[in-house]
């Protein structure tokens, strides 16, 4: 009888362990009211859709909101679509994703003091290369007879 009591407990731990966890992991929330549907004005859809486009999937992180098919995103267009319906700013809108969520967020690139080392490099590595090349013909023309 000893014996049957841990196997019983091992079974019913792999047993309980083998059952579809998604199903536990719906939502009941309904989804969001404009995830999947357009403005009925069309400028307003526009403006709506270049916003999206511009502002990266939290949970994709590779997509915009607008070609993600995740959850968080349809919340994220419903929100956009929702706020400029309102009339709200594009770029205010933005700029509340990007207070919220951080500067990684969009896609469009930000001119921060902090970042100017990233933006001067390229051009201070080009500048380099000028100035070797320029040596190097400098020399090989010294060198010849």
């Amino acid at each position: 009888m000893r014996r049957l009591l841990p196997m019983a407990l091992l079974l019913a731990m792999v047993s309980a362990m083998s059952m579809p966890a998604p199903s536990f992991a719906q939502t009941a929330l309904p989804p969001a009211p404009y995830a999947n549907r357009q403005l009925d004005d069309p400028a307003l859809e526009a403006k709506a859709t270049d916003l999206m486009h511009t502002i990266r999937c939290l949970t994709c992180q590779s997509q915009s909101i607008a070609d993600s098919d995740a959850s968080m995103a349809a919340d994220m267009r419903s929100e956009i679509r929702e706020r400029i319906a309102r009339g709200e700013d594009p770029e205010a809108i933005r700029a509340w994703l990007i207070e919220r969520y951080g500067d990684w967020i969009s896609y469009k690139p930000t001119a921060e003091p902090i970042l100017w080392p990233l933006w001067a490099a390229p051009i201070l590595m080009l500048g380099a290369g000028g100035l070797l090349v320029r040596s190097r013909m400098k020399r090989r023309r010294g060198s010849q007879p």
